[in-house]
């Protein structure tokens, strides 16, 4: 969703569209614009928006993991009293924020729904008792910053290529949640160094096998091949590079790969870039070296 608009009353009913709780407490009418953009994601939302006047905005989210970036010279960023660092991200699950600034901002958030975003947290770790709650309101570092302010522009960017393919904007998702709580303080990052699962079966990993073999072509991540498989994420991990000596993302790719050959010999779709989208290759040009190397030859429909 892209538009411009002067109107104060739709700009907050559409931030309170992706997060109720948000409102503006203050904003100067004589000055007003807001160039608005947002992306569905699978159980979130990436939002950019930029907007000019004089604000005092406030956010306490409910149910959510509401990540921002306000970027404003003039930025100040607080919580019940707190001063935040207003050039770096923040995050919360349900603490009150608030900011301010005088002359034109531009916001940058993820919104994920917090029980999807849980599952997808004891997927990955294997501990099916996670609370996923954040400890913290600011990044680890400021390189954990820049991380995420780089991931977000890729996803972003993405996104608009993406064209509503159900496998890019899973995978998408997948990456921002992650790098998301890897840069953040929460309960996935402590409960992410326990120690290793490492009793998976050969059984295991022919049962993933499986079920990225019949799985490919839909908008499945290693989470999913993971519970398909019975073992935690990082265990699957283990039991790929122990029998297989590549990881399961590998595995998955290859796969994907595999299909999107089989379609291109088929004659199938307009062009190579549609069939490599809809496999789940966002970029065209790394799609055609992945393909020229397994394959010797350079991606094209054949005619049929």
């Amino acid at each position: 969703m892209r538009f411009t608009s002067t109107d104060l009353a739709q700009v907050e009913a559409t931030w309170q569209q992706f997060v109720p709780s948000s409102s503006l407490q203050d904003a100067d009418p004589r000055r007003f614009r807001f160039d608005w953009h947002s992306e569905e994601l699978v159980s979130g939302s990436l939002v950019n928006y930029r907007l000019a006047a004089q604000v005092h905005s406030r956010a306490e989210p409910v149910d959510q993991i509401l990540v921002c970036r306000v970027d404003a010279a003039d930025a100040r960023v607080w919580s019940r009293g707190r001063s935040l660092d207003a050039g770096r991200p923040w995050i919360s699950d349900g603490a009150l924020i608030e900011a301010k600034w005088d002359r034109a901002a531009r916001v940058r958030a993820f919104v994920f729904d917090r029980r999807a975003a849980q599952q997808s947290a004891r997927l990955l770790t294997g501990d099916d008792r996670l609370e996923l709650r954040t400890t913290g309101l600011s990044p680890h570092s400021a390189d954990a910053a820049r991380s995420w302010e780089r991931a977000f522009a890729y996803i972003e960017s993405a996104m608009e290529d993406a064209q509503a393919e159900p496998l890019l904007i899973a995978e998408l998702e997948r990456h921002a949640l992650m790098m998301t709580l890897s840069a953040f303080p929460t309960t996935f990052g402590e409960t992410s160094t326990r120690p290793v699962q490492r009793g998976a079966a050969p059984s295991t990993v022919r049962r993933a096998l499986a079920f990225i073999d019949e799985n490919a072509h839909l908008a499945i991540t290693i989470d999913d091949v993971a519970a398909a498989a019975f073992i935690s994420t990082r265990g699957l991990q283990y039991a790929f590079r122990r029998a297989l000596d590549i990881t399961p993302a590998e595995a998955l790719r290859r796969a994907r790969l595999a299909g999107a050959h089989r379609e291109l010999r088929q004659g199938v779709g307009p062009s190579v870039s549609a069939v490599a989208r809809r496999w789940g290759f966002s970029n065209s040009s790394r799609f055609a070296a992945a393909y020229r190397q397994a394959y010797g030859a350079a991606p094209r429909v054949a005619e049929v």
